[in-house]
């Protein structure tokens, strides 16, 4: 299978299947120098990993990422970056029952049309156990974007489960408080419950997750086709079960008047201050220096205990309950993943502006 790598000169790629024996990332591209090891790595991880709550899928992995290569006494070395996360926890006997079937909803079919075989345990590389790799990529982002722009932030949370938004003010220091990741204790225990009734019925059901990168330098991108919003949406998509993403504002765009979306500018002590941020920290392609601001939607998990109708392989009409251990709101552990690809997607673009452009602000104010 081709097209499983991701990036232009920061770039991985990711291999594994869910129920082989593990899965990883190889990541090139990497400056030499950023001081790296696999606890820094671990800590993202952490928060993605299966079995932290009751809403979340109870397969227990410790996802204990290695590093065999591209560091060398703590720093990485320039050189290709091997990732590898052993598969500890597989239960392949747990999809014995639709070797012969597909899930509805499922990339089952489609991966059996296009290539005339595929893994049924767990789906394969179909799964968001694949997700597990690009977080430990991310990580090692993180830490190059640590030293590169220390001032950069980048914070996941989720604004919708359902059709439960944020209840009352975002309050962001609750966002580790909770297991939905969400900027609000009454919503975390207004969704627990919600959530609850879900699981106990044999459903799933969708989230919105929004991801926000504070302290971006303006200047990254470019016009037409290489626009840093095409990227981050792009990685967005990429994500298991992903079907909407926005920038900024996004689809309410459409509904705003010429005079609501322009965001006016004024000139503050340290540059350009922009007034308001519908477009997302982006102006054609380019960061303006303000929050990056990215949305996407996470359609239902497809595995449900619950029946659905489907075909077999030899074209039969059948019924189908998927067993196994699944996400009720596989939303959830997406929150890291697209903080992971966001940290990727700016490193990516900071190394490519850094090469056509150097190191030094070109456009100044003033001169």
């Amino acid at each position: 299978m081709s097209m499983n790598t991701f990036g232009h000169l920061f770039r991985f790629t990711t291999w594994g299947e869910s129920h082989g024996p593990a899965l990883g990332a190889t990541v090139d591209g990497c400056p030499p120098g950023i001081e790296l090891n696999e606890e820094m790595l671990q800590i993202w991880l952490d928060k993605r990993k299966p079995g932290t709550s009751k809403y979340t899928t109870q397969r227990r992995e410790a996802d204990q990422v290695e590093i065999l290569s591209g560091v060398f006494e703590g720093k990485t070395t320039g050189t290709p970056i091997q990732l590898m996360i052993r598969n500890t926890d597989q239960r392949s006997k747990d999809y014995g029952d639709i070797s012969e079937k597909f899930r509805p909803g499922h990339a089952d079919i489609t991966y059996f049309q296009k290539y005339g075989i595929r893994d049924y345990r767990g789906g394969g590389r179909s799964s968001a156990r694949e997700t597990a790799a690009r977080v430990a990529a991310g990580g090692i982002a993180r830490a190059a974007l640590a030293q590169l722009i220390p001032s950069l932030e980048i914070k996941g949370y989720m604004t919708q489960i359902g059709p439960n938004g944020i209840i009352g003010e975002r309050d962001m220091s609750e966002i580790d408080n909770n297991p939905f990741w969400v900027p609000s204790a009454v919503t975390a225990k207004n969704w627990a419950d919600y959530l609850d009734d879900i699981r106990k019925s044999g459903s799933s059901v969708g989230a919105v997750v929004e991801v926000v990168a504070k302290g971006a330098p303006a200047g990254l991108g470019a016009p037409i086709y290489a626009k840093i919003d095409t990227d981050l949406a792009s990685a967005m998509m990429s994500i298991n079960a992903v079907k909407g993403v926005e920038i900024g504002e996004g689809m309410n765009a459409a509904m705003l008047t010429g005079k609501e979306n322009a965001d006016e500018i004024r000139m503050g002590p340290d540059g350009p201050e922009y007034m308001s941020n519908h477009a997302g920290g982006i102006l054609g392609g380019i960061s303006t220096g303000q929050d990056l601001v990215v949305r996407f939607a996470v359609k239902p998990t497809s595995s449900i205990l619950t029946s659905r109708k489907t075909v077999t392989k030899s074209g039969k009409d059948t019924d189908l309950i998927t067993k196994g251990r699944h996400d009720p709101c596989v939303g959830i552990r997406a929150v890291p993943v697209g903080e992971a690809m966001m940290a990727c997607v700016i490193l990516d673009h900071f190394l490519l502006h850094r090469g056509q452009n150097g190191a030094e602000p070109l456009g100044v104010f003033g001169k």
